[in-house]
């Protein structure tokens, strides 16, 4: 369980970054699709930030995040500079690819190819002849 100081240094990362990979540094990207930030890990000592990108857009995500990790050590300057107000250390950046949302739509193309059978049809009668009768409480 993240503490609120882990709490909030990962929302002004994941704000901060996103503005740096949109505005400042756009050239990392080669002109690609920028990568939406999905979310983001600090540890306790908040010395190492985990962040995760969506890359889901686009051709090779594989290939466009080794292009964000060679550039790690530049984003990491660019979001010193917009957070040095904010924070006393600027954390080391690792990214991760989040293959959330694919997994996830794979599951929902998984679960509509299934054929379930509906369920058959009961009789409301049945159902009330079936129930043991409960002992009245009050009369």
């Amino acid at each position: 369980m993240e503490s609120k100081r882990q709490q909030k240094m990962a929302s002004l990362l994941q704000q901060e970054l996103a503005q740096v990979l949109q505005r400042d540094l756009p050239h990392v990207l080669a002109g690609g699709l920028v990568p939406s930030i999905s979310a983001v890990h600090v540890s306790p000592d908040l010395g190492v930030a985990r962040v995760y990108l969506s890359l889901l857009l686009g051709p090779d995500a594989s290939a466009r995040l080794a292009q964000i990790q060679e550039h790690t050590k530049e984003i990491r300057h660019a979001l010193g500079k917009r957070i040095r107000n904010q924070a006393r250390v600027v954390p080391e950046l690792t990214f991760f690819h989040d293959d959330s949302a694919a997994y996830a739509a794979h599951m929902d193309q998984v679960l509509n190819q299934l054929d379930i059978p509906p369920a058959p049809p009961e009789d409301e009668a049945d159902d009330a002849s079936d129930e043991p009768e409960r002992p009245r409480l009050f009369n």
